[in-house]
């Protein structure tokens, strides 16, 4: 009988060794199922939000659209629309519509044309504004003077201010026309450094910028609509005359037993706010309303805000930038005669003329200036609590 050699003795140091490796892989698989399964969990959150999206807004739109008509009805019978305390106020339910089975919808108004229009806005209106923000005089009147020399083409300082745009990393100039977007206050001397905080975010002063002025071009703040910012940096009043307005408008004070009113001449606010002030500046019709739909079904919610304006209203400002260089080295090369092309117009160009015509002849009653969608509609910082 054959004895079988006996084994060696097992290695504790291998053993060990062998016990690490083992937990090393399944820390380092754990590791990779767990991102795996929050890379998952993320994309499916995606996929559920934009399904929600797209289901809700289909609704969003059909409310905007009954809403639109609403106002329409409205608009033709008061010649034209001047609060929301003519009735107008709950669109929805005005017109008896119902969303589907599951869903709420809410349709908020704010009335665009109440802010102060920025192509409009000259260098002591601005001024007033900015000082009504306790700012100082000195101080308000560069931060308006840049704003307007950034605006309008070929303006020429009233201040000290040089703005050295052309000594920036890279050199730009103003582009001598209406801003039409808030983000450009970013590229503006000294309202960069009023309206961003150190990080390049907006902070207060921006948000109430936004709130006292609009993009869009109307002749007129309406008076239905504007704050006290507008009310004193417009029309001059102090803050007594500001609060007879508030009163008249909100139906409080001296006029809580007549309710809601709203004006629909200047002569009227005159009267209302009294002696002093300049009532002729501002308008008593909405020319530019900002509609927001927020649609909601359980724990999702869909988001529309449209910015539409009445025949006759606001208008988006189109002025083209101008580079005063380009354009003198044009105007060198232009030819001396006239050049006549005898050149078919391009299929493009003609189905472009024929969209136009198409849609001249379907006559909405309104002009849609601004649509955002969700995450597309700007919100303001949520207020700091105080401690």
């Amino acid at each position: 009988m054959v004895t079988p050699a006996p084994r060696p003795p097992r290695d504790p140091g291998l053993r060990s060794s062998v016990i690490v490796l083992v937990l090393i892989s399944m820390l380092f698989t754990a590791a990779a199922l767990t991102a795996f399964v929050e890379k998952a969990g993320n994309d499916l959150l995606v996929e559920v939000r934009q399904a929600d999206a797209k289901r809700l807004r289909q609704e969003a739109f059909s409310a905007l659209e009954v809403t639109l008509a609403v106002l329409e009805d409205f608009r033709q019978a008061d010649n034209g629309l001047h609060s929301s305390g003519e009735g107008w106020g709950d669109p929805l339910e005005w017109a008896d519509w119902k969303p589907s089975e599951g869903r709420t919808v809410e349709v908020t108004f704010r009335d665009e044309s109440g802010k102060i229009p920025l192509n409009r806005a000259d260098l002591t209106t601005l001024t007033n504004l900015f000082t009504y923000w306790q700012m100082a005089p000195l101080e308000a009147e560069k931060l308006a003077d840049a704003l307007v020399g950034w605006m309008q083409n070929g303006y020429v300082y009233s201040t000290s201010i040089t703005p050295g745009y052309e000594n920036a990393p890279i050199p730009y100039a103003e582009p001598g026309r209406p801003m039409r977007s808030f983000g450009e206050l970013a590229a503006v001397a000294i309202a960069k450094d009023v309206f961003f905080d150190e990080n390049g975010l907006p902070n207060d002063n921006y948000w109430r910028f936004v709130n006292d002025v609009s993009i869009f071009n109307y002749s007129q703040p309406d008076a239905n609509g504007t704050n006290e910012d507008v009310l004193a940096a417009v029309g001059q009043y102090t803050d007594t005359q500001k609060q007879h307005v508030k009163d008249y408008l909100t139906g409080t004070g001296q006029y809580a037993s007549q309710g809601r009113q709203w004006f629909t001449s200047s002569s009227t606010l005159s009267a209302i706010a009294g002696v002093g002030g300049n009532a002729t500046q501002f308008g008593t019709t909405i020319t530019a309303l900002r509609v927001q739909v927020t649609v909601h079904e359980g724990h999702s919610q869909y988001r529309l805000s449209a910015v539409v304006a009445p025949q006759g209203g606001a208008t988006m400002n189109t002025t083209n930038a101008v580079n005063a260089t380009a354009a003198a080295s044009s105007a060198s090369l232009a030819p001396k005669t006239p050049v006549t092309s005898t050149a078919l117009p391009s299929s493009s160009a003609t189905g472009a003329k024929a969209a136009a015509a198409a849609s001249q002849s379907i006559n909405y009653p309104f002009t849609l200036l601004e649509m955002l969608e969700d995450d597309e509609i700007p919100q303001p910082p949520p207020p700091v609590p105080q401690t």
